[in-house]
């Protein structure tokens, strides 16, 4: 018993800076990591009634890095993803997730038209110039998230609303690359915001 009493301090000890210094190695690693941080912003965002239900009408506030330019016009197509959640409080159990929706973008180059082509969904729209492509991407209008019924008129929710570029689309080699460069991870943080329900408009 004294011998294992003598044993089990010294082990403990041992282990303790052995943690201790995994967790230092460990910090050092993150911090030598390039951020992670979104660069852009929602500037603005509402919902809005409509005949059909209800719209979203929002304008982001993003720039392309010169590598993400250069990807572009050597054949990479870029895929970007806005998200919107809207819930209701409840204060006797979880907020309950009314509406989770999605728009999903494709920028990429025209080399043979010297094009820059937007689309979303099977609809696309041709641009001469990369800036006006993009600006057009960043300036939603009118996108139907909820129908009629769907929302409560008079009934306060909570929206949340990010945009961001999707890595996951991109090809395999770029996807590493995308881990640990700052100049790949391009999006916004949640833009949250609390809004009254109106009345869709009469048809």
């Amino acid at each position: 018993m004294t011998t294992t009493a003598s044993i089990l301090p010294s082990f403990a000890n041992g282990l303790d800076r052995t943690l201790r210094g995994l967790g230092l190695a460990i910090w050092l690693v993150l911090a030598a990591m390039p951020s992670m941080a979104a660069e852009g912003a929602v500037r603005h965002a509402e919902i809005q009634s409509s005949e059909e239900g209800y719209v979203v009408n929002a304008d982001f506030d993003l720039a392309l890095t010169n590598r993400l330019e250069e990807a572009l016009r050597r054949g990479v197509s870029l895929y970007f993803v806005a998200e919107l959640e809207i819930t209701r409080h409840r204060w006797y159990w979880l907020d309950e997730d009314v509406v989770r929706q999605r728009l999903d973008y494709r920028l990429s180059y025209q080399a043979i038209t010297r094009a820059y082509r937007l689309s979303i969904g099977s609809l696309h729209q041709n641009f001469d110039s990369l800036a006006a492509a993009f600006q057009t991407m960043l300036r939603i209008r009118n996108w139907n998230v909820a129908e009629r019924g769907e929302l409560r008129p008079g009934e306060t929710y909570d929206a949340a609303l990010k945009m961001v570029l999707d890595t996951t689309q991109l090809p395999k080699p770029f996807q590493v690359t995308a881990f640990s460069s700052r100049d790949w991870n391009l999006g916004t943080d949640w833009y949250r915001w609390t809004f009254v329900a109106a009345p869709p408009e009469a048809r």
